[in-house]
């Protein structure tokens, strides 16, 4: 993939991306398997920074975002060879986690590639259910303080209704972490 801005072109682009590749696929064993550093890149693939470098702009650039979605697209050209590559780019666009942000869990979730999450998806947020939640509740608050206390406490099906819609709200925006028992590898 050619950037658009300045710079020297990539020298090896399929050099860098079986380096990325590799990088995805290797965990490291213990609790967890957490994925492998990039310090633990074989020589042979070149530099370690440059290629986490490289990873990062290709993340940033967009370019597992679209490979996600041409693997998910059945018309796509080439499409036997990408789906070849299937687990690949799932394991790659999960390393790339942190730049992809919210929106890439989103993405993973519309185009039902689970396996390109970094955890079970009840553990996830899930900004679309979140957002609506929000929105609803801002809107109860607000026609509730409209009416008044009294008809506040007679409109609502229990007393604790707040704390529990705090609770849902909090399930819909996702845990704060992921037991490393329950992330895949």
């Amino acid at each position: 993939m050619r950037g658009a801005g300045a710079g020297r072109p990539v020298r090896a682009p399929r050099g860098r991306l079986g380096a990325i590749f590799w990088m995805a696929a290797h965990l490291l064993p213990g609790p967890g398997w957490s994925p492998a550093p990039w310090r633990t890149l074989p020589p042979r693939f070149g530099k370690r920074d440059t290629v986490a470098r490289q990873s990062r702009r290709w993340a940033q650039a967009g370019l597992w975002t679209r490979l996600l979605e041409a693997l998910a697209g059945p018309d796509c050209p080439g499409i036997a060879i990408l789906r070849r590559l299937g687990s690949w780019i799932c394991r790659t666009y999960r390393r790339a986690w942190r730049i992809l942000g919210v929106r890439g869990v989103a993405l993973a979730r519309r185009l039902g590639f689970l396996s390109a999450l970094r955890g079970p998806p009840w553990f996830l947020p899930d900004p679309h259910l979140s957002e609506s939640i929000k929105g609803e509740f801002r809107r109860l608050r607000r026609c509730l303080h409209e009416k008044g206390k009294a008809a506040m406490r007679a409109m609502l099906p229990c007393p604790d209704f707040f704390r529990a819609a705090d609770k849902l709200l909090w399930a819909a925006s996702g845990g704060r972490r992921i037991n490393r028992h329950l992330a895949p590898p």
